[in-house]
């Protein structure tokens, strides 16, 4: 035994969707009787795959006394269950796993599909001199070939798919956006998204219960230093508004949301 990080299921969240599941490389998780179980303590690796995969926020990772991770008996294991492409799978993934040099679970990819894997980008400061912003006359010749440095410092931006333990939120400004902001608001990157963590999502089309969940862990997680909400004009999405405002509540937070409103023309209400 010994003090580990390791993954903990509030079974009162977990839904049975079993999505956590296909995230786990090491086949450490199952559905019982309709919840998330960890069958076995040294198939986890601590790692925290499956996290980014849950939609409720039901899974965090924990430090605690434990069995200790058994490489060979895990990939043993993923043999009999899944085979041995599922093997090589996993094998994979503790190489990525090293490479992101970390002792902490927060820092890993989130498993599953390849386009939700998380990355942080490293900003610099002032960014490259062929990229930034340019200001020219409204007549100049140029305009159409100004161009604007990328102020995304994260890879996903889906609040579906971010990890809630993610390196990015710790300690961050977090920007929870409806996901037509980016769209009508020509400065967003600029006045909007620089030096912020995103969480991004519609709050009409999408399951808003699950967005509180996975808002409410990255909340009571991370210890934010800011909160800012950027909706649209249209009344569906004074709903991320809500959504936003209840996750605090659940997460016991003392921080404030700061409301942006931008207009079907693009400004800042």
């Amino acid at each position: 035994m010994a003090t580990r990080q390791i993954i903990e299921i509030d079974e009162d969240k977990c839904n049975g969707c079993g999505l956590c599941v296909t995230g786990c490389h090491e086949g450490a998780l199952q559905i019982v009787n309709g919840k998330a179980k960890l069958v076995n303590e040294s198939f986890c690796d601590g790692f925290g795959d499956c996290i980014g995969e849950c939609p409720t926020g039901a899974l965090v990772i924990t430090e605690r006394e434990a069995k200790e991770f058994d490489l060979d008996a895990t990939a043993e294991h993923v043999r009999t269950l899944r085979g041995e492409e599922a093997v090589e799978e996993m094998m994979e993934a503790q190489k990525e796993h090293e490479a992101n040099n970390s002792d902490s679970p927060s820092n890993h990819s989130s498993g599953g599909c390849p386009g939700s894997r998380m990355r942080v980008m490293k900003k610099a400061k002032g960014g490259c001199p062929g990229k930034q912003m340019k200001v020219m006359d409204k007549d100049s010749e140029d305009n159409n070939n100004v161009e604007v440095q990328s102020e995304l410092q994260q890879w996903p931006v889906q609040i579906h798919l971010v990890p809630p333990m993610a390196p990015y939120f710790k300690n961050a400004d977090l920007l929870i956006t409806a996901d037509c902001v980016p769209i009508a608001y020509a400065n967003y990157h600029q006045k909007l998204l620089k030096g912020k963590a995103v969480a991004m999502g519609c709050p009409k089309l999408d399951d808003g219960q699950a967005y509180v969940n996975k808002l409410t862990s990255i909340i009571a997680n991370n210890d934010l230093n800011s909160i800012t909400v950027a909706r649209m004009e249209v009344p569906c999405c004074g709903g991320m508004v809500r959504i936003a405002e209840e996750a605090v509540r659940k997460a016991e937070s003392d921080l404030e949301v700061e409301i942006l409103t931008i207009s079907i023309e693009g400004e800042v209400k």
